[in-house]
């Protein structure tokens, strides 16, 4: 009887060691190009799902005029968090909400403001905010650029807005990567309840801007929303 083709017992058949060898080389060339999970770009951030109060605050704008909460009350707004001097995101998230500014028709909107506040008070004073807020045309009074004291608008950020920010852990940063800080827009409605987190910058995971230009539309659209509130 012919036993050629029999698999005897305890014994690989004739194809099955090329093709482990095969997974096993694809198995090792996967591990060397893959990156390891914990070197992977972390998730982003997960702002809470429902509405809640911002914190109360009291700082200086550009003007000199002390503004709080209490000023923005009876007004939707869009709160975003910058420092003028940030060689990263910052000129995009500030660009985004130019074009808020615009599209928005801020001038003509008398129910909405644009609140931008340094992540790096000690330096923008209100004299480098007014020439930030210059350089991006914004509107004298209804675009407020916000500053005061650090430890208090970072607890602001944290506690208040439920964002990221912090110093750089650099031992000597390099100028204008002092602060890592959320670029996300923050929507607040007439009762100072927070609404909605929104994308201010277009990331490196969306090349083509898909998502970061249906975000944008997304936030204009609940921000019409509740101007009708």
């Amino acid at each position: 009887m012919a036993t050629d083709n029999v698999t005897r017992p305890g014994r690989l058949p004739r194809w099955a060691l090329p093709v482990l060898l095969t997974l096993a080389v694809g198995s090792f060339v996967a591990a060397l190009v893959m990156p390891a999970p914990w070197a992977r770009t972390p998730p982003p951030e997960s702002p809470p799902a429902d509405a809640f109060e911002v914190m109360p605050f009291a700082l200086t704008e550009r003007s000199g005029k002390r503004i709080s909460q209490d000023d923005l009350k009876s007004k939707v707004w869009v709160a975003s968090f910058v420092f003028t001097r940030c060689s990263g995101p910052c000129p995009s998230v500030t660009a985004t909400v130019a074009r808020l500014q615009s599209e928005l028709d801020l001038a003509n909107t008398p129910d909405l403001r644009l609140v931008t506040f340094t992540v790096d008070p000690d330096r923008d004073t209100v004299d480098e905010l007014k020439k930030y807020a210059d350089r991006y045309r914004a509107h004298p009074d209804r675009w407020l650029f916000l500053t005061g004291k650090e430890d208090e608008i970072h607890r602001l950020a944290v506690k208040g807005f439920k964002l990221g920010v912090e110093r750089s852990k650099a031992e000597d940063p390099p100028a204008g990567e002092e602060f890592i800080h959320s670029t996300r827009l923050v929507l607040i409605d007439k009762a100072g309840r927070v609404r909605g987190f929104f994308d201010g910058f277009q990331g490196p995971n969306d090349p083509d801007g898909a998502k970061f230009n249906e975000e944008f539309a997304r936030l204009k659209e609940t921000v019409a929303e509740l101007l009708k509130e």
